[in-house]
């Protein structure tokens, strides 16, 4: 009997693993054509995963590409990483803590005094944690969504100038199981916290809703502008995300990671495809998973809940 048991057990085991690779592992690949010489491109969060290989390629195209990251050695040892791959020497570091509005106003400032053009903007940073901002906010929805929104908002003349600009925002699937308590957020600067590690990922999930909302809110606000945006699921990717989680989540994601989640390579064609696929520009707002538009579900592009959003953020930021 054992025999039979133990075939029939691989077979189940290889058809799952297959099944998985093909649907929430599934691999996809940029093929946009642009040319970037000239153009100049900001990636927050670029020293390392996702955006670092994002910005690799963009150097790679010819593009200037500002690599905003709070952590200065990180982001020099990524760039010497860069410049050597690519030979580019259009790499640059330009110090950006959004954990901090003070920051983000300062990054902004110095980016509009020393740089004259701003073709694409990826506000690609996030994180999975717990605790506070310097101006204290929950830290994942003031890191993934309120800095972002205020760098967004003070770069938007700039990216006006520039024909065709555009503005990817990395978000995740996880966004389905969000969630948006605008009292709690008023009341709290926060849309969840915890000690426990599946508190501060429903907050990751509710942050993660905050990016497409903003994108959704975003498109509108610029119809008849020559800017486009749209949020991005990168797939699962294996990155320095999950850094902040306890030793015996590590200790089941890696096995897990090494055998299913895509290098950060993969991780990155999404964010690309939607920053240099021509023709895309009518799908300017929408969500795109594996370098294809996808459909979200209603909370997801509900108008009333992504125009408050957009407005609390602005009091929030101090921008009204």
């Amino acid at each position: 009997m054992l025999t039979l048991v133990v075939p029939v057990v691989v077979v189940a085991v290889a058809g799952v693993y297959v099944l998985l690779l093909e649907t929430l592992f599934k691999r996809s690949e940029c093929r946009g054509a642009a040319d970037m010489s000239g153009k100049a491109a900001i990636i927050t969060g670029g020293n390392t995963g996702i955006g670092k290989a994002t910005a690799m390629e963009l150097a790679r195209r010819g593009a200037r590409v500002i690599m905003a990251c709070r952590n200065r050695r990180k982001a020099e040892a990524a760039i010497s990483d860069i410049k050597k791959e690519t030979g580019s020497s259009e790499v640059v570091y330009m110090h950006l803590d959004l954990g901090s509005l003070k920051s983000v106003r300062s990054f902004a400032e110095t980016f509009l005094k020393t740089e004259t053009r701003l073709d694409l903007l990826i506000n690609n940073a996030g994180l999975v944690a717990d605790g506070r901002t310097e101006d204290g906010f929950g830290i994942e929805f003031g890191v993934n969504h309120l800095g972002h929104f205020l760098l967004t908002c003070l770069l938007l003349d700039r990216l006006k100038e520039t024909p065709s600009s555009r503005v990817v925002t990395l978000s995740s699937m996880a966004h389905r199981w969000g969630k948006i308590d605008f009292e709690n957020l008023i009341t709290n600067k926060d849309l969840g916290s915890g000690q426990y590690s599946w508190q501060f990922f429903q907050a990751y999930c509710n942050s993660k809703l905050c990016n497409v909302l903003f994108t959704h809110e975003l498109s509108k606000r610029l119809k008849g502008t020559n800017v486009t945006c749209y949020s991005v699921h990168p797939g699962i990717v294996k990155t320095e995300l999950s850094r902040h989680v306890s030793l015996w989540q590590k200790i089941f994601i890696e096995p897990v990671a090494t055998l299913l989640f895509l290098d950060t390579k993969s991780g990155s064609q999404t964010t690309l495809h939607c920053a240099l696929q021509e023709g895309i520009e009518p799908l300017s707002g929408r969500y795109f998973s594996c370098c294809a538009v996808q459909e979200v579900c209603g909370k997801a592009k509900d108008d009333a809940v992504a125009r408050k959003l957009w407005e609390v953020s602005e009091r929030l930021c101090g921008l009204s």
